[in-house]
This record gives C-alpha cells, structure tokens and sequence, in this order.
C-alpha cells in the first residue's frame, strides 16, 4: 500500500507537468499546421474575438455580450463560409502529416536525372514542370494530362519539355523512378500576395503545394531559374545543390539510393 501511495504521489506531481506539456505539444502542432497551409489569418481572427469576449467580459460590458452572445452562432457560419479554402488546406495538411501515415513510405529516386534535364533546360530557356509525389493522392491531376508510366530519364525529360510538343506547357509527375504522366493541369494558388513577375508555371507549382505535400520543381522559360515549391511556399531561384539536398531531404532518399542514382548517372546519355 505504501508503494501504491508513493506512486500515486509521484503521479499527482508529475499530472500537472504533463498535462501542460501535451497542451503545448498540441498547440505548437496547430500553429504548425496553420503556418504552413498559409492561413495564420485563421488564428489572428479566433484571437480577435476571443479577445473582445474577454475584455467584455472583464469590463462587464453587458450591450457587447449580448450582442456577441447573439451573433455566435451566426460568427461560426460566417467564419467557416470565409475561411472555407484556408480550413480545407488545413485539414488536408493534417491528413498528409506522418502522424496518420502508416507501413512503409515510399521512395523516390532518380533524382540526378531530373536535376541533369532541369540544367540542360535552363540554359535554353526552356520551362518545365516536374512534381515528385509524396503522400498524397493525385490521381485526379494526372488524368488532366496523358498518362506515360515510364522509366523516367534526362533523355526523356528533355523530350517532353525541350521541344514544342503537346505535353511541354504541361507538368510531369514522378514516383519511384517512374514517369507517370506528362502534360498535366495544376491548380493555380490562391495566394494573392506572389510577385506578380512570376509566371503561370510558379503559380501553378505553389497552387499544388498548397492543396498536397508534393514537391514541385520550376524551370523558368523567362529566367531559367530553378525553384521548389513546397509546404505552401515557393523558393526561388535555388542553386543544383540546394535542390538536391532539399529533394533528398524531402522524399526521404536513403545513401543507398543515393549511390544507385549516381550509379544510373553515370549510364545515361543525353541526345
């Protein structure tokens, strides 16, 4: 019974730590997920109201309570309604997250090949647009495009984007070494606040980042700057090596995956 006490002491002590901590835990994940979906307007405006309650409440302004306990709940309609786009890309972040992935994740190679095309085009100023397929499902994006499931290769890539062909103005997706399909339709992003100097191809790629975890990769038909977008935001005109890592980081490329896509470089030709 002692031993019983005593841990039930211990449990006492240590409830309040843990409670808090696991409520900081949560509160930082949210926060989280709001920052990288773009929408921390979401939070600034539940702060604004939660703050006007509370100083109504504090100064015991009766005509302000009333008046928000009356519009509460058309608040919560007119909130849901207007941020509808923001609370779906929030809840589409929640699903992609790896708390709710389970079994093996899948592995994404060939990278070099891609970065090899992507240099190759951007000093001919050639655009391009590859998606590299994470967790979530596209397969409603790939159908607006031709449908190629083939091993992917510069070669190949500089076929589709470096010639006038009917797949070139669109985007190429791949997953685990694989060309899927080319000549495919992004979502534009809705983010009104993109320099308007960038073109229909960035908007494109940070549309998709917005709505999905896939990465996508830009070569610019103006500039032929590299960029990435991901996690709702566009990084722009990034150096071979920082997309590199970034896309070995991101798609979780193992060293022995690594060694097989240098190893495959070395065998590939461009024409």
């Amino acid at each position: 019974m002692v031993g019983i006490d005593r841990l039930l002491h211990i449990y006492d002590f240590i409830r309040p730590i843990l409670d808090i901590g696991l409520l900081t835990f949560l509160l930082f994940k949210v926060y989280d997920f709001i920052a990288k979906t773009n929408s921390i307007q979401i939070l600034k405006a539940a702060v604004i109201v939660a703050v006007s309650f509370g100083v109504a409440i504090l100064l015991d302004l009766r005509t302000i309570l009333w008046l928000l306990n009356t519009l509460a709940p058309v608040l919560i309609i007119a909130f849901a309604v207007i941020f509808q786009p923001e609370i779906r890309k929030l809840f589409l972040k929640m699903g992609q997250s790896s708390w709710f992935s389970f079994g093996n994740r899948s592995k994404h190679t060939y990278i070099e090949a891609v970065l090899i095309a992507a240099e190759m085009l951007s000093k001919q100023k050639r655009g391009m647009l590859a998606v590299f397929v994470r967790h979530t499902k596209l397969d409603n994006i790939m159908q607006t495009g031709t449908k190629l499931n083939a091993d992917l290769s510069s070669s190949l890539l500089m076929t589709i984007f470096g010639k006038d062909t009917s797949l070139h103005d669109g985007a190429c997706f791949i997953q685990s070494g694989k060309l899927l399909a080319a000549g495919c339709f992004l979502p534009t992003s809705e983010n009104y606040t993109i320099k308007k100097t960038f073109g229909t191809r960035h908007r494109a790629a940070l549309g998709l980042s917005e709505v999905s975890d896939a990465v996508v990769l830009v070569v610019s038909e103006e500039t032929g700057a590299l960029s990435l977008a991901y996690d709702s935001k566009l990084n722009y005109d990034l150096s071979t090596s920082e997309i590199r890592k970034i896309l070995e980081n991101l798609l979780d490329i193992t060293p022995e995956e690594k060694n097989m896509e240098d190893t495959v470089d070395e065998h590939q030709t461009i024409d």
